[in-house]
């Protein structure tokens, strides 16, 4: 079962809440029990769970993949001004997989699912594929 989802960031780099979105195609589907696996088709996004209790977290994983990885460095042979966003997807990751149990992602207390926006403001897919048990 394929899904697509529309993201609209409206930063260069901001962190996208998706979790409900993603819940309401498992329960649309009516999946109890299986997995959830989210990718993102792009070479300047990810996604990843994280906190979602304290934004703070957010901030500081992008101030820190900043720190890591620089918008702007010489040394950057990419010409197109995007080579950070590129490093900090594939730092990341474009893709995951979750658990589905009793009709919900099986997160832990405080987690949610964010796509990761490096290179925005940007229209981005992500794609939502569920397997039952």
């Amino acid at each position: 079962m394929g899904h697509e989802l529309i993201v609209r960031s409206a930063q260069r780099t901001e962190f996208v809440n998706i979790t409900g979105r993603i819940e309401r195609i498992i329960r649309d589907e009516a999946l109890t029990s299986g997995l959830c696996h989210v990718f993102v088709p792009h070479t300047t996004a990810a996604v990843t769970p994280n906190e979602n209790a304290d934004p703070d977290v957010m901030r500081d994983l992008s101030w820190k993949l900043d720190q890591l990885v620089p918008p702007q460095d010489p040394a950057y042979r990419h010409t197109e001004g995007n080579s950070d966003a590129h490093i900090k997807s594939s730092l990341v990751g474009t893709s995951l997989t979750l658990a589905v149990l009793d009709g919900k992602l099986a997160l832990g207390t405080w987690q949610a699912v964010y796509l990761c926006e490096f290179d925005g403001p940007r229209q981005r897919k992500v794609w939502i594929n569920l397997l039952r048990a």
